[in-house]
């Protein structure tokens, strides 16, 4: 499903990541692709309040959960810096898609990283 979000589509996602040789790009790739489909999910499920929201936010937070072995596979991790990063696209996501009030640490309160 193609992404209709102006925003959205027009976004480098986890672009300082793939600016940074720690972390490789076929494993950054997989955690581009998770973000994209929470997008998609977005726009085919419209969310109607925060709490659907977080739900699907929280689904793609274990799906990043799960990146972190193929991170440490790769001889890199998801640590402090990267954390940041991956927070940010999922506030980025939810204020594209008009969660402006969206609580940052309860987007991602699954996380594991």
């Amino acid at each position: 499903m193609p992404i209709t979000n102006q925003r959205v589509a027009g976004h480098a996602f986890l672009r300082e990541m793939y600016g940074d040789a720690y972390f490789p790009d076929h494993v950054v790739d997989l955690g581009r692709a998770v973000l994209l489909g929470l997008c998609e999910r977005i726009e085919a499920g419209r969310p109607s309040d925060l709490a659907a929201l977080y739900t699907l936010t929280h689904a793609a937070t274990e799906e990043f959960n799960l990146l972190e072995a193929e991170f440490e596979a790769a001889g890199s991790g998801i640590e402090t810096v990267a954390r940041e990063w991956i927070a940010e696209e999922f506030w980025f996501v939810a204020s594209a898609y008009g969660f402006t009030d969206a609580d940052v640490e309860e987007l991602i309160a699954t996380r594991d990283w």
